[in-house]
């Protein structure tokens, strides 16, 4: 009886531990383009990967601009007449700069400028201004970001790969935010 339940312990605590330590999957060359919640890559070529406790360090001594990547969900076309649409509230690190929709492994010429934009703003046009980019944990939208901000000429990106499911994970706080506004006030389509 103590041998199987010690096998069975055995087994328990190997499977835990094999499925928490997944093995990471490589770079690819491009962008990812689809399937964006699945386990990201332990490096970004070009980039600084940070853990939870390096992100929380940046963020309090103020030393980068947190960007958060996290899409945002559209409001169904065809909603019966008199329905009351509300955004789902997003909650991100305290001060970030939320651009929604721009982690797609394409955008359109119109979401790129947005994101363009929204970090021109962000940085002051300082392209060597530490920017670090996040959304969810196991979310390639931050990875594809980080490396498109990578080919517009930012020389200091960091992408925090655990987001803010590892930012609450530590305990830390998380408040409620609303998107940079789009030019003109649309909402143009992401890819």
């Amino acid at each position: 009886m103590k041998e199987a339940l010690a096998g069975l312990i055995l087994a328990a605590l190997t499977f835990i531990f094999s499925t928490s330590a997944q093995e990471k999957p490589p770079e690819p060359d491009g962008y990812r383009m689809e399937d964006y919640r699945a386990p990201v890559p332990a490096t970004l070529a070009g980039a600084r990967v940070l853990a939870t406790a390096e992100a929380e360090a940046i963020w309090r001594t103020k030393a980068g601009v947190f960007i958060d990547v996290m899409p945002r969900a559209p409001k169904p076309p065809n909603l019966p007449e008199g329905t009351v649409w509300r955004d789902q509230p997003r909650l991100n690190i305290p001060g970030s700069v939320w651009l929604p929709d721009t982690g797609y492994g394409k955008l359109a010429a119109v979401t790129e400028d947005y994101l363009r934009r929204g970090l021109v703003r962000a940085t002051a046009g300082n392209k060597t201004a530490l920017v670090v980019i996040y959304c969810l944990a196991d979310c390639w939208m931050s990875w594809n970001a980080a490396k498109r901000i990578l080919t517009f000429g930012y020389s200091n990106v960091a992408w925090y790969p655990e987001g803010t499911d590892g930012w609450e994970r530590a305990g830390l706080a998380l408040t409620e935010s609303q998107p940079e506004p789009r030019a003109g006030g649309a909402t143009p389509s992401p890819h």
